[in-house]
């Protein structure tokens, strides 16, 4: 197992690693719509949270040496499903003519008052 660890510039106090690869396969752990350098919440539309989320998944991704292609699934936490539709329109322009599996849950609150929260797991080049 090795932990992948960009190089945010913000104290992140929760106990986990922003990625893990195992077994050549690489979990990236949820990517708020917040800041990882200044921890500032996105102050944006959804559209623009969507796009912090997935800066950070992808910030991940390159420590890791994993391309966006790479991504086989990929979980959208949101706290309304009204928002379905504006991140869908980002999710596919980060990801392309790509379409990893992916399920967007409604939930309560996210933290810090976030709109987005992205998790991603993605197969790992094993040269």
């Amino acid at each position: 197992m090795k932990l992948v660890c960009p190089p945010f510039k913000g104290e992140n106090k929760g106990h986990y690693s922003a990625g893990v690869i195992s077994k050549g396969m690489l979990y990236v752990s949820g990517q708020l719509s917040i800041d990882p350098d200044t921890r500032q919440v996105c102050q944006g539309d959804i559209k623009a949270h969507t796009r912090l989320a997935l800066d950070n998944v992808d910030r991940v991704l390159k420590e890791a040496g994993v391309r966006r292609d790479q991504v086989v699934f990929c979980r959208v936490y949101t706290p309304s499903v009204e928002y379905w539709r504006p991140i869908n329109e980002v999710y596919a322009e980060f990801f392309g003519s790509h379409k990893p599996g992916r399920v967007v849950v409604s939930t309560t609150d996210l933290h810090f008052g976030c709109l987005v929260e992205i998790e991603a797991i993605a197969e790992v080049d094993e040269s």
